[in-house]
């Protein structure tokens, strides 16, 4: 299907354009998908300097890549999340604010409904005639995520309220997305209202299945779980606007640690389960890859290269590879097309 091979540039934020952008197209990647945080992607700057469009995109063509998606994980995690200092260190002080939780919640859905717009802009200013669809990926929050486990006892009602504050929160923002022609691609994740195919078809009924609003498939955070990641993918056929490609293991450490990551470092090796660079971990990704042609997705693979155990440009560069060793186009004649006499 010759998809496109991009790098989230979440991880890489300690980076600036200049310094990633020849390193993305020396790994051998296509293009990036960019994160509005560094100064990868600057929702404010895209909407108010008439420069800074134009001169990214020229950026990006001098050094071969192309851009089908922009991310913004940070700011909607603090749209329905309870608020705390964690919050501080990955907002901007425009969102945080003087930190009151409501006032951040309200100032981080507004940005969220600039992101659209900006988009919106960037994407119709795109170069080339390659013709996609806009998608802004990222979280949602929960105010509901601290009622994992159901103790003290939680009742449906009290979850039914969490996914109401979700809807309330986030209906306004998904008609921004409608009014522009833009998809938000939730990536489906633990502390977000969606973290597994049930959440997610939750999170759906409580936005009355919103156009808008479909998902970032990536099979890390579901498989740990004991998710089934290629079910997702048929499960959610019409609901797939950007697809992650990134590893984990499962099923390692020394049994002291379970799936809820027993408050250890990422790479303890007492840990059930951490992230690895693609190849390296349990996901079948040849079992993905049928499923997506079967969906007919034709969106790019995006690299979320994680892994504490290993350079990252050594992971980076292995990663890009290897995503285009297992992509491969959906056969275009049935195969045993070939006896019939018609076609001979």
């Amino acid at each position: 299907m010759s998809r496109a091979v991009t790098l989230f540039t979440g991880q890489w934020a300690d980076l600036p354009q200049d310094e990633l952008f020849p390193l993305v197209k020396e790994m051998g990647y296509d293009g990036v998908e960019l994160a509005c945080w560094g100064d990868h992607f600057d929702v404010d700057q895209a909407l108010e300097d008439e420069s800074y469009i134009p001169n990214l995109w020229k950026k990006l063509q001098e050094h071969g890549l192309t851009c089908h998606a922009i991310s913004n994980h940070l700011v909607g995690q603090a749209i329905c999340d309870p608020i705390d200092d964690r919050h501080k260190a990955i907002l901007s002080d425009k969102i945080w604010g003087d930190g009151d939780p409501e006032g951040v919640r309200q100032r981080a859905a507004e940005a969220m409904k600039d992101t659209a717009r900006a988009a919106r802009k960037f994407f119709d200013a795109r170069p080339d005639e390659t013709v996609i669809h806009p998608v802004v990926n990222g979280f949602t929050g929960s105010s509901i995520w601290a009622a994992l486990y159901a103790f003290p006892p939680t009742s449906q009602e009290y979850l039914n309220k969490g996914y109401e504050d979700f809807a309330k929160r986030w209906l306004p923002i998904l008609n921004v997305f409608e009014e522009v022609d833009v998809n938000f691609a939730l990536e489906v994740h633990p502390t977000e209202i969606a973290f597994d195919t049930a959440s997610s078809e939750r999170a759906l009924a409580a936005v009355n299945q919103h156009k808008r609003f479909g998902f970032n498939y990536d099979p890390s955070h579901l498989a740990y779980q004991g998710v089934d990641y290629v079910q997702f993918i048929r499960k959610f056929s019409d609901r797939i606007y950007h697809a992650h490609m990134k590893d984990v293991w499962w099923g390692h450490g020394d049994g002291s640690v379970g799936v809820f990551g027993g408050h250890t470092e990422f790479t303890d090796p007492r840990r059930y389960w951490d992230f690895r660079s693609l190849g390296h971990g349990d996901v079948q990704f040849e079992d993905i890859i049928v499923a997506l042609n079967d969906i007919q997705y034709a969106g790019p693979l995006s690299v979320e290269w994680e892994d504490g155990r290993m350079d990252r440009v050594h992971g980076g560069t292995e990663a890009a590879a290897f995503v285009r060793k297992i992509d491969f186009e959906p056969n275009k004649l049935a195969f045993d097309a070939a006896f019939d006499k018609s076609n001979q």
